[in-house]
């Protein structure tokens, strides 16, 4: 089974996907660094030089490889990913994946941001957590379209990274 992990930036998919991989003795990979080895550049570099509309149509080439593989593997993809093309379609389609939505609200997201902004190019420009909730607030409500289509929703509020691995691990297995 393929395991999709999709949310926020923040949310907490790359860290719980390696929780979660390790308990089920999956593989974890994360999408932005399949990307990178294969574009041998960092998702950084490969938006500066070769564009997003680039970007996002290697991002889905590199989806579709990974979706069609027969392993069983944790998969955290971009807070971007399912937002462009046919990706959510693609991942809610594919045979034998769960899709899993990680859901943090906004002060979440906020406080886990703010300290780590300058490593994260799309909100390393903002100045205040005023600005950071107003943008996230925004960037959410356009992609919680989205992410709900995800056939797992798991709010990770309040929560601790044992208790939700806990959580999908028993809706899961």
């Amino acid at each position: 089974m393929k395991i999709i992990l999709i949310g926020y930036m923040a949310s907490g998919k790359s860290t719980l996907g390696k929780k979660l991989a390790k308990k089920a003795n999956y593989d974890f990979l994360d999408l932005d660094d399949f990307i990178e080895k294969k574009e041998n550049a960092s998702v950084s570099e490969v938006f500066k030089t070769k564009g997003e509309i680039y970007f996002r149509k290697q991002e889905a080439f590199y989806l579709k490889e990974l979706l069609k593989g027969d392993n069983n593997i944790i998969l955290s993809v971009g807070g971007g990913t399912p937002c462009y093309g046919d990706n959510m379609d693609l991942i809610l389609n594919a045979n034998n994946v769960k899709s899993i939505y990680l859901k943090a609200s906004i002060p979440t997201l906020v406080s886990k941001l703010i300290k780590k902004k300058s490593k994260r190019p799309l909100i390393a420009h903002i100045e205040s957590e005023e600005e950071l909730t107003e943008f996230i607030g925004k960037h959410l409500f356009e992609r919680v379209q989205f992410y709900n289509n995800a056939e797992i929703k798991i709010t990770t509020d309040g929560k601790t990274k044992k208790d939700i691995v806990k959580e999908i691990f028993s809706l899961l297995f």
